[in-house]
């Protein structure tokens, strides 16, 4: 069975391109201190590219997570001092 482009089962000759080999790359030349230096410039790059936040939202941000931590500290006192009572309760 052919089409407009050939034949569907076998690919085109001209469509297969022939893939060089790779000798050792970028990866292979640089030493370990040129492999270090490339990972600092790599992760100065990515830094970049962060959306910092603005005083007033890092403000925001900090206070809601405060304010979420000492609910949650309530709430695990309150539940460990029921648990308590309930076991001096039962075990008297």
């Amino acid at each position: 069975m052919t089409d407009a482009v050939g034949s569907i089962d076998m690919p085109d000759a001209q469509d297969e391109v022939p893939k060089k080999a790779r000798k050792g790359g970028k990866r292979g030349k640089k030493g370990p201190f040129g492999r270090l230096a490339q990972f600092y410039r790599q992760i100065v790059a990515e830094l970049r590219k962060v959306v910092w936040p603005t005083r007033s939202q890092l403000t925001t941000y900090t206070t809601v997570v405060i304010v979420f931590v000492v609910i949650m500290i309530g709430i695990v006192t309150v539940i460990d001092q029921g648990f308590a009572a309930a076991v001096k309760y039962v075990f008297g």
